[in-house]
């Protein structure tokens, strides 16, 4: 029997790991070390495994912070940079990471897990997260002929934290508080799309229907498919990311959003039949309708 193309994009999201051509390459973000501030001593990572079948696998203690690149077998010159969320405490390096890039390899897509330093030590616009995002971008950026990318295809998606990480070093990634390396940054480190995944922190906890002044979109502003389920609340409220997506209309700014009616807050990748389970699809039919699973020849160097 043969499978309509709807079908199919609603089984992508749970194809096994054997659809990935290879194993992830590992690049540090710090060859010399991630830069800290004097006297910040961070415990040895831990890894923190699910203790049901509803909790997700846990990181945390990051202080190298690493890229895995997950190659697809068919890549068509897209790379996306993933973050997963975790409140800036811990990585939810599975269900909001791992799974998310081998989705993406089904796709066509280059996925490409972010390792962020957590816990955060300090929470200002400079944060460490940020620093590493940044550094990332660049990263991907001088690796794109070796990695069969197209530098002007490079997106950040992130859940909850690491929407707000994606958020931020989509719309702040020039704002540098880190001594650059030429080999290793670039000048714009501007991620050519982004997909916040119920974005936290984009405004303040005694008011959830003003966006915070450090969320500054402008024309420069990449483009945006932001998901978000109506019953999440508080700092993870969607009035934020319909918030986000008003800037973007003001500046007709290309944009999507979706928000489901139910769903709550960290669902991730995970299974169910509930409609926000199949935002995977959302976000892929946004990624053909703009053209960024389209095949594009290899570039040279």
């Amino acid at each position: 029997m043969k499978l309509l193309p709807s079908v199919l994009l609603f089984l992508l999201p749970f194809l096994t790991a054997s659809s990935r051509a290879a194993e992830p390459i590992v690049v540090k973000l710090w060859p010399e070390g991630a830069p800290e501030k004097q006297g910040v001593v961070i415990e040895a990572e831990k890894r923190i495994e699910p203790k049901g079948e509803r909790d997700v696998l846990r990181v945390t203690n990051v202080s190298e912070p690493t890229l895995s690149v997950f190659a697809p077998e068919k890549p068509n010159g897209t790379a996306v940079i993933v973050c997963p969320g975790g409140g800036y405490g811990i990585l939810a390096i599975e269900h909001e990471g791992t799974k998310v890039c081998e989705w993406l390899n089904s796709l066509g897509v280059t996925g490409i897990l972010l390792k962020y330093r957590v816990p955060v030590r300090e929470k200002t616009p400079g944060f460490e997260p940020l620093q590493d995002a940044q550094r990332a971008v660049g990263i991907v950026r001088h690796h794109a002929v070796e990695w069969g990318i197209n530098p002007q295809r490079i997106g950040i998606l992130g859940f909850s934290a690491g929407g707000h990480l994606a958020v931020m070093t989509a719309l702040s990634p020039n704002d540098r508080t880190y001594r650059q390396d030429p080999a290793l940054d670039v000048d714009d480190a501007t991620p050519n799309f982004l997909i916040p995944i119920y974005p936290a922190y984009l405004v303040g906890a005694e008011d959830n229907y003003t966006l915070l002044p450090t969320i500054k979109v402008t024309p420069k502003s990449p483009a945006l498919c932001v998901i978000h389920a109506h019953d999440d609340k508080g700092r993870t409220s969607a009035a934020a990311s319909a918030l986000l997506y008003l800037e973007y209309k003001k500046l007709g700014l290309p944009a999507e959003l979706h928000i489901f009616q139910s769903g709550g807050h960290g669902f991730g990748m995970r299974e169910g039949d509930s409609p926000v389970s199949r935002w995977p699809q959302r976000v892929g039919e946004w990624l053909g309708a703009t053209g960024l699973l389209t095949p594009v020849p290899r570039a040279s160097k």
